[in-house]
Parts: C-alpha cells; structure tokens; sequence
C-alpha cells in the first residue's frame, strides 16, 4: 500500500494518504476533539452522463440510503441519528460524497459503529424495488406514487420555479457545445420517470469503483486500527475498475451571447457566465479566486460599493460574484438582481464594471484584503471535522489530488497584480461571456 504525507494547513499533524492496490485511497487526517467525520467520495456525477440518463447520479444518491442487506430501509439513519450523528450526501458535476459526522462515544463506540454502517452502506446497497418505485409515463397524472422516483421529479419541479435556477440553467446550457457540464445535475422528469432498477445497478457497480472512491476520516483515533478496518470493510464486491472517461473541454464563445427569458418573477435577474481554467491549474485558479473577492464578494467589494452602496436610486437589490471550480474547467459568474425597468441600464453598469477592473487598475491594498480573506477562509474550513473532510474530498476528487492544497498559501502570497490583470484579460473578456436575463412577463 503506498503512503503520502501531505502538509495540510491550520493542522498539527500530516495528513496520511494511502493508496490500496485496487486503487480504493484511504486519507486519515489528525484533529483533536470528540467529534469525528467519515465520509466516501465518489468521482462521478453529471461529468459521467449523457441524454439519456441525465440526472442518475443524483437519482442514485438518494437510493443509496435505502438499506443494504444487512440494513432495512431507515435504519442506517435511524440509528446514527440516535447516537447525534448528521448523516447526508450531495451530488455535483465531478462528485457524489456520503458521510457521517458523530461524537466518538465512549471507547469509539460510536465512530467504529459510524464506519461499519458507512462501509456497508457504500459497498452493498440493494435498491429495492418497492422504494425505487416503477417507471411510468410523465404524463399520466393519474399516477400517485410517493416512492423515490416521484420525490426526485418532485425536487426536480420545485427548483424549475426558482429564478436563480433559471438563470443559471440557461446561462451554465450556453457556456458549453457538448462537455456534460451542460446538464443540469438533478436532471429532468422524463429520465427520471423512466430510469429502471438496472440501469442504476449498473451505472453503481460502473463509477463506484475503488479508483473512483476516497474514503476520508477526520478526527483523533488510531490510526492503524482505522486503515485496517477501512481496508477490510471496502471490499468492492462484483466491480472493476472501468476505463477511465475523457471529456474535451469546450472553448469559450468567441463573441457574447446574449439570452433573455421571460417568466412569473417580480424583479429581474441577470448572470455573466465564463469559462476559465482547470481546477488543478492552481495559480489561474488562485487569480480567479481573488478576482472574485475584489470584483463582488462582501460588503467592500467593488460591484457592492459602485453599483449599491453609492447610487443615487436604487437600481440593484443584488450584485455579486462566483467561481465554481471543475476537473474540465473552471466556471466565474457575475449575479445580479435589480428592478426589470432598468434592465438595459443594470446590463451596461455590469459591464462597465468588468471593464474597469482594468481601466482602474487593482491596488495593492484590494489584493493585500483578499489574500488576508482566502488565509482566514483556509484557517476556518480546519476548525471543523466536517469542513477538512469536505476540503480534502474535494482536493482528491476535482483538483486531481491534495498535493494542491499544500501548494495553494505558497502560490497564493506570489500572486502580484499584474497576475490579476493577465488573468482578467486572459478568461473575462465581454467577448467571451454568456450573459443570461430573466425578466417579467409583461
């Protein structure tokens, strides 16, 4: 079994990374206190779908916890929670991770019983039939069903008549030609309506594989007893290793795309999507995080003060900045909320924004304020279980490993201004911007 040690910022103690010979990783990382974190992620999500089966990962997320063979439906839950465990999971595009966080108990009882009902759970779901529920024609409403079929289409329904949905949707569906990232991760009612227990049996023993798996625990143990435990529970029955699949990231627009949409809201909405750089290229991903402090993140930030905090009327309710990042391809947004009536005016005062992060050059104090910011994140997210798993989940499984991590505060102190203006000019150009509008019906 190979082990790596890497420097994890804020702990006392290296974090140990083992890789078993099937390729299932195993990452043990030291922080002292009572509560612990045991969590599986898994490197798959929309990445991994296509047309006609848009949504399963999510679908199969929800599935999973629908008992075992040595676990009825409820019970994984049922017992955890008794023990004050929070027991969840989440799908995205690159990912699905479960874990646990709980109170260690006395002498580990509870933590030990938390990784056996983990480990089973991930290694020997049985989805049942009569809680998967039978595929049926969407468009019979006669159909009454409650099972796990009809409360994902259900969740599906209630995010269709969020705004901030919407906008995304049609801004993310026109970022790219053909990556899977296009696809919205919940998926739609038609697939899901029509997904059968095979497919989901065999779309799990395909991507929950053990060089698709990191299973991460955070907390104060031993740990030799948990690399053992883990190494014997995680057998990986009737599954190998896949062939590994290989997207083509997409090019940015070549000139601005333009899309507005009209629908039952009260106020307008508007969100400027780019397409930037791969996680695992971290300095242009340091640039951008940055840039995104400055740019919209906070009361100082620049689209807070110019476009809110002093305007003379009130054109914005809402203005502000996001960078998503992804194995294929990193995403930055621009999201604002402002009255319909000024909808041209609130388009031409983003973008006059946006221009003037380099008309008005970047200070050295604004650089200066956001690294302090993303330093004080870092020392956050290693106060809480729960937030280093998550981190080094997300390091191993998007970033292409946590090596990155070490590195990050390093690069972060060289990044200089012109760093941020060459990354502006290099992935924020208009030219190169989905620009997706959602304005009342008339």
């Amino acid at each position: 079994m190979k082990k790596t040690l890497i420097k994890y910022p804020f702990l006392t103690k290296d974090v140990e990374i083992y890789e078993n010979d099937n390729g299932h990783k195993i990452v043990l990382a030291h922080k002292e206190g009572e509560i612990v974190n045991v969590s599986s992620w898994v490197k798959t999500g929309s990445i991994n779908e296509n047309d006609n089966n848009n949504g399963i990962s999510h679908f199969l997320e929800h599935l999973m916890f629908k008992g075992t063979h040595a676990h009825k439906v409820g019970e994984f839950d049922k017992i955890l929670e008794s023990k004050g465990a929070i027991v969840n999971a989440a799908t995205w595009k690159d990912y699905t991770f479960y874990y646990v966080t709980l109170p260690k108990g006395k002498n580990d009882e509870y933590f030990n019983l938390a990784i056996d009902l983990h480990a089973d759970m991930m290694m020997d779901p049985i989805f049942p039939s009569e809680e998967l529920g039978a595929p049926f024609d969407i468009n019979d409403n006669t159909v009454t069903d409650k099972r796990e079929r009809h409360v994902v289409i259900e969740e599906i329904r209630m995010r269709k008549d969020q705004p901030w949905t919407k906008v995304y949707n049609i801004c993310n569906r026109n970022m790219y030609s053909a990556h899977p990232y296009k696809r919205d991760v919940i998926g739609t009612p038609e697939i899901i309506s029509q997904v059968t227990r095979e497919d989901i049996d065999n779309y799990y023993r395909s991507f929950y594989t053990p060089k698709n798996v990191t299973t991460i625990v955070v907390g104060d143990f031993d740990h030799k007893e948990v690399l053992e435990k883990i190494t014997r529970l995680f057998t990986f029955p009737n599954r190998n290793n896949t062939p590994k699949i290989s997207n083509k990231p997409d090019t940015p627009t070549q000139n601005t795309k333009y899309i507005e949409t009209k629908s039952n809201v009260q106020t307008a909405y508007a969100m400027f999507g780019w397409l930037g750089p791969k996680a695992k290229e971290l300095r242009d991903s340091i640039c951008l995080d940055l840039i995104s402090i400055i740019f919209g993140d906070g009361s100082s930030s620049r689209l807070q003060q110019n476009l809110i905090e002093k305007q003379p009327q009130k054109i914005f309710n809402m203005v502000g900045t996001e960078h998503y990042q992804f194995k294929d391809g990193n995403n930055f947004f621009i999201q604002a909320n402002f009255e319909p009536q000024e909808k041209e005016k609130a388009i031409e005062m983003v973008k006059s924004e946006l221009f003037g992060l380099l008309e008005n050059k970047i200070t050295e104090d604004e650089l200066l304020k956001a690294k302090k910011r993303i330093k004080s994140h870092f020392a956050n997210e290693a106060e809480t279980v729960s937030e280093i798993g998550e981190n080094i989940g997300y390091y191993e499984t998007v970033c292409g490993g946590l090596k990155l991590i070490e590195e990050y505060l390093n690069d972060l102190e060289n990044i200089t201004v012109s760093d941020l203006e060459n990354t502006i000019k290099k992935y924020l150009s208009i030219d190169n911007a989905v620009i997706s509008v959602l304005v009342p019906e008339e």
